[in-house]
């Protein structure tokens, strides 16, 4: 299927630093459910159904997120569909997965020092921030996990589940090995056309996570090397607050 596209590149994990320096220049986009979206464009509020604390029954994405992800989308192959497990993300649950990730590295691994310990866990959840200048990427509403469906809606073998907080997860993990079985071939070749299919469509990925792909946020700049960014915090637009502007 994926077998003639070129191998996913290796790239450096984010220099968090010079991300949270990207200035933030708001564009103002709503934010739109995913579940609107007719097939072959699925959502499944991943976090929601695990029953993670804080984590709403939706995804969210900025409307221009929902409209590229809807061209990546129609551009599968077909009787291939792609999947939204998670979008904008409230900042209590990223506090909770950031923590929850922490505590286990730090259970497995007690010899690690604080610093050490922050950046491992850092590979696979962004610290938890709701500074204006410096927000969780998903907190913006730019930053997506996603996957491949086949035509039952069932997903396809990507090599590590969703969330999996293991070195084969890096995007790239797959094109490092040197004679892949049938089945790391076919996981190889489904991250190619995830990977390929988004890219398309202006998305950049976090290289230590195959599924996360940012459009709009400071991920999505420093990736990108945009000298700035579209989105930064916002959150979905509430009755309460719809009452506040017209009362």
């Amino acid at each position: 299927m994926a077998d003639h596209l070129p191998p996913i590149p290796e790239r450096p994990e984010p220099d968090w630093a010079a991300v949270e320096r990207r200035p933030i220049v708001e564009c103002d986009e709503p934010l739109v459910p995913v579940s609107l979206a007719p097939a072959p464009l699925r959502a499944y509020p991943v976090y929601a159904r695990l029953g993670i604390p804080g984590a709403v029954h939706e995804c969210y994405v900025r409307e221009g997120v929902y409209r590229r992800l809807l061209a990546v989308a129609r551009a599968l192959p077909e009787g291939l569909s792609l999947l939204v497990m998670d979008g904008w993300r409230p900042w209590r649950v990223q506090q909770y997965l950031f923590d929850t990730l922490q505590e286990t590295i730090r259970a497995r691994h007690p010899e690690l020092d604080a610093e050490t310990l922050a950046a491992r866990t850092r590979e696979f959840v962004a610290l938890p921030s709701q500074s204006p200048e410096a927000p969780s990427p998903h907190l913006t509403g730019g930053a997506v996990d996603v996957t491949l469906c086949d035509a039952d809606g069932l997903p396809l073998e990507m090599g590590t589940l969703f969330d999996e907080a293991v070195p084969a997860s890096h995007s790239a993990a797959l094109e490092r090995l040197g004679a892949p079985d049938d089945a790391e071939r076919r996981a190889r070749d489904h991250r190619r056309l995830l990977y390929h299919a988004m890219a398309a469509e202006g998305f950049t990925n976090l290289p230590s996570e195959w599924w996360h792909f940012d459009l709009g946020d400071p991920l999505w700049a420093h990736y990108g090397d945009h000298p700035a960014a579209r989105y930064g915090a916002t959150r979905p637009v509430t009755l309460e607050s719809r009452w506040r502007r017209g009362v």
